[in-house]
């Protein structure tokens, strides 16, 4: 018989279990001029669906964010500081953009909240995506020396601090068959490589041949961020010693089928593991899941009729995220933080569905033994989310963007309720 979800025990979470939302820094602040991506949004052919314009303000609004935050009772917010301000000019640091994200993660600490910091979340400045981006020869001391300035800036307020977001998603998109990456014949000219052939070079009088945008990082310089990754980690803690440093990466349940069990696993090792390996040598790994992909001979299979989707056609599979979190823990032997996790879609009592069934998932890996500390959600605030645009809604608070009024959605409350809990106690979810 079935026990009826009000007589359920809670599912509690480990003390100390952080509880957040996520965002980055060109998503949300707004007139982001210096960096690489403003320019390839402006682009004559862009393959960004609009510009990001004023974002939704936060860079100015940010008090009024971390409010809305502590107050429906999360106490973590992962952010990112944007190269592109600190470093507008190659070697010139602006101490003004350093003290502005000061602010910010001195505003987080007002409430009661850790702020999570993230050193790169894709966009770069537009002099280096000039110079070759991640595959300039010296690309990796560029970003150390960029890591070690805002270490020693902001690094006494932060615990977690995360280099690079996601530097293996272009791996996973070539390894299941996405995109053509890491090819040099006729695939270099296809409708689809077109996609991300970078388009601002122009605009910046930069040679189009050298340009490279942060947002895609090409396979064939996977040993470039690698080297980036580890020595931003130290001089990161160059500085601050007591900094828990480590990346995030892109991390889809892939599931072979049938015939696919060959091309699964080239396709996990070239894509996840392969980088989950260079964690073991940090002190943590941020996960970032958002459904499962099933790999056949040819790489990836289209989602089976049915099956529930969000607003960009990723499937929704509620154990995905813990699936990951395990592979993470395994194959890095490092602990794990859910950097994100979240539902693109304009039904708010879906995602509040699809996270508590998730968050069930991860509960159960974490009473397996899966050393997990906390869960960021994806995203607090609706916001601009790449070339897809405005339209794909991560958010738990809705944003008017002409006056930029911030309307939290029901979800961010039920979240809250859980934080506050540190558990999922069914009887009093909606």
């Amino acid at each position: 018989m079935t026990t009826p979800h009000s007589a359920q025990r809670p599912r509690s979470f480990p003390d100390g279990f952080l509880w957040g939302a996520a965002t980055a820094g060109h998503q949300v602040e707004g007139s982001n001029v210096n960096a690489d991506i403003w320019h390839e949004e402006w682009a004559p052919g862009s393959a960004y669906a609009e510009p990001s314009g004023d974002a939704i303000d936060h860079y100015h609004r940010y008090r009024e964010d971390i409010a809305l935050l502590a107050d429906a009772g999360l106490s973590a917010f992962r952010t990112s500081v944007e190269w592109s301000r600190v470093e507008p000019e190659p070697g010139y640091t602006s101490r003004a953009a350093l003290d502005h994200y000061r602010r910010v993660f001195e505003a987080c600490h007002e409430r009661g909240v850790e702020p999570v910091l993230t050193f790169n979340h894709f966009t770069v400045p537009a002099w280096f995506a000039a110079q070759g981006a991640w595959t300039s020869r010296d690309a990796p001391e560029r970003f150390a020396a960029y890591c070690q300035r805002v270490a020693q800036h902001l690094g006494d307020l932060v615990t977690y601090a995360f280099t690079l977001n996601e530097p293996n998603v272009a791996s996973l998109m070539s390894a299941i068959g996405m995109l053509p990456f890491g090819t040099d014949g006729p695939d270099r000219d296809s409708d689809l490589w077109g996609v991300v052939r970078p388009k601002g070079a122009p605009r910046v009088g930069a040679d189009p041949d050298k340009w490279r945008t942060g947002q895609i990082t090409w396979p064939e310089y996977n040993d470039q961020v690698i080297q980036a990754h580890r020595l931003a980690r130290d001089a990161a803690k160059s500085s601050q010693s007591h900094l828990q440093v480590g990346w995030t990466l892109a991390l889809a349940d892939l599931q072979p089928t049938e015939d696919g069990v060959d091309a699964w696993r080239e396709a996990q090792f070239a894509s996840e593991e392969l980088w989950l390996e260079v964690s073991r040598d940090d002190d943590i790994v941020g996960v970032q899941s958002y459904g499962r992909e099933r790999i056949g001979p040819h790489g990836r299979v289209p989602v089976e009729p049915g099956r529930p989707t969000n607003q960009l056609g990723w499937e929704l599979y509620a154990p995905a995220l813990a699936n990951t979190c395990r592979l993470a823990a395994e194959v890095s032997r490092r602990p794990v933080l859910v950097t994100e996790n979240g539902v693109a879609t304009l039904d708010d009592g879906l995602r509040t569905a699809h996270t508590r069934a998730t968050l069930e998932e991860l509960h159960a890996a974490i009473q397996d033994g899966v050393d997990i500390r906390g869960y960021l959600h994806w995203t607090l605030l609706d916001n601009f989310e790449w070339a897809s645009g405005y339209e794909p809604r991560f958010g738990l608070i809705e944003v008017d963007r002409t006056t930029f009024e911030r309307r939290p959605k029901p979800s961010l409350a039920w979240l809250g309720t859980v934080a506050r809990a540190n558990a999922l106690d069914v009887a009093s979810e909606v």
